[in-house]
């Protein structure tokens, strides 16, 4: 059984009157937990409850999750129903938020939870602004998901214009690691985000353009920690 036909299921909960979270919260994730009905519910909801954090979900918003996050042939409507009833307000954001971390512990689950962090920042940009309520929203997302402030500041800076960018948040490493160790995580960052890594572990093909600009910013983060030690 698919997860869409799992999901499509699911949602026929919503008609008899339960919320969302109760659906949620009665689905227990599979194995990976990234393919379970419960993970894609908790990404839709967090998906339209950041198109609702400034106030008004914009059809640009709307259309930037649709692009992240492809759905097969006939299974919009069953999608749009969960993304409708979450973005009715913010509330509840926080344990959607907790509940996926909790699906992925350790360092093996970072690079999902990284990937769903940059498809909320598209989704927070598609309307051309950035608002204060929107940087509360995903900061305290990126803390409930345990991604460290050196990493959201990078993510920031890739999807915000004219934020400030630090070369050693990008590669995950303090200001005083030797070059080796720069060398060492710029390689490590490019391995991670190439497409059949990215695709292994769910990302939809459309989202892989997020990937493109994450290796960009990894590139140049090597080039001015190596040549500023160079000089």
């Amino acid at each position: 059984m698919s997860i869409w036909t799992r999901l499509t299921e699911a949602i026929a909960a919503l008609a008899r009157g339960e919320g969302l979270w109760a659906l949620f919260d009665r689905l227990r994730p599979a194995t990976p937990p990234e393919k379970s009905v419960a993970f894609t519910i908790a990404v839709i909801a967090l998906g339209a409850k950041m198109a609702k954090a400034d106030g008004t979900v914009t059809r640009d918003e709307v259309t930037a999750f649709r692009r992240v996050f492809t759905l097969p042939p006939g299974e919009e409507a069953h999608a749009a129903r969960v993304f409708n009833l979450a973005r009715q307000d913010v509330a509840g954001f926080e344990l959607y938020a907790s509940r996926i971390a909790a699906m992925f512990p350790g360092d093996e689950g970072r690079p999902v939870l990284t990937d769903l962090m940059e498809v909320l920042f598209a989704i927070s940009m598609a309307d051309g602004a950035y608002h204060a309520a929107e940087d509360a929203f995903l900061a305290e997302v990126a803390r409930r998901l345990n991604i460290g402030d050196p990493c959201f500041r990078a993510i920031r800076a890739r999807f915000v214009p004219d934020t400030p960018r630090d070369p050693y948040d990008v590669l995950g490493i303090p200001p005083t690691a030797t070059l080796d160790e720069a060398r060492a995580a710029w390689r490590a960052a490019v391995m991670d985000t190439h497409p059949d890594r990215m695709l292994a572990r769910g990302v939809p093909q459309e989202a892989l353009r997020l990937a493109e600009r994450r290796l960009i910013a990894v590139n140049a983060a090597w080039e001015e920690i190596s040549g500023k030690r160079a000089a």
